[in-house]
């Protein structure tokens, strides 16, 4: 059995869209990904390390812990041997508590490659590949979380050009989740039922391929 971390935010984590509700396992796109493969005959175990508001690499100044550099290595670490890790942040970058660009998240993205690719694994065990999902564009935010998310819809233009540039430099795998997804037409930032398993199925075919060529 291959193991994959899915190392992400609330668009992972299945915030429920208008709610502080989680969207049960197999709902979840990580999960949505898992029964694919496992079904396919792929047997792979995912692990989620979802947190809601994390950044790519920056702090919340209301809620620790939300930097998703800041022990990143040591989860490498505690979860090893991995297959693959799967990095889908960027959409917390783009608050209104900061003036981030989508430049900016491309290099908090980088900085997570690199902290994966120098994490202090154990001898002889092999380094993961690592899959960089784009998240779908902001959209209008609206409901509670409008004001949070107040002008991100404008700063994350770009976000998928910059994160497959970082991503052919460092030679990772990239996907863009907006080629198969949207962000929720009920809050304009997170994920609606209907795109998870979307989202779920699609990934899964890119990881598919990624396991059998390593396989070979």
């Amino acid at each position: 059995m291959q193991h994959i971390l899915v190392y992400s935010d609330s668009l992972s984590w299945g915030i429920i869209p208008m709610t502080r509700n989680r969207l049960h396992f197999e709902q979840r796109w990580p999960g949505v990904m898992e029964v694919s493969l496992c079904t396919s005959g792929q047997p792979v175990r995912v692990i989620e390390d979802c947190l809601n508001g994390r950044r790519t690499a920056w702090g919340d100044p209301f809620k620790p812990g939300r930097n998703g550099l800041a022990g990143l290595a040591q989860r490498i670490e505690i979860h090893s041997p991995l297959e693959l890790v799967i990095l889908m942040l960027g959409t917390n970058d783009f608050q209104s508590m900061h003036e981030y660009n989508a430049w900016h998240s491309s290099q908090g993205i980088s900085a997570l490659i690199s902290a994966i690719r120098t994490a202090p694994i154990e001898p002889g065990m092999p380094l993961p590949e690592i899959l960089v999902v784009a998240p779908p564009a902001i959209q209008t935010p609206k409901g509670p979380i409008a004001q949070k998310f107040k002008g991100g819809e404008t700063k994350c233009i770009g976000l998928s050009a910059a994160y497959r540039q970082v991503c052919k430099e460092a030679a990772c795998h990239f996907f863009d989740a907006g080629d198969v997804i949207t962000s929720s037409n009920v809050d304009g930032v997170h994920l609606d039922l209907d795109q998870h398993l979307l989202l779920g199925n699609a990934v899964a075919e890119v990881v598919k391929s990624l396991l059998l060529k390593n396989m070979r």
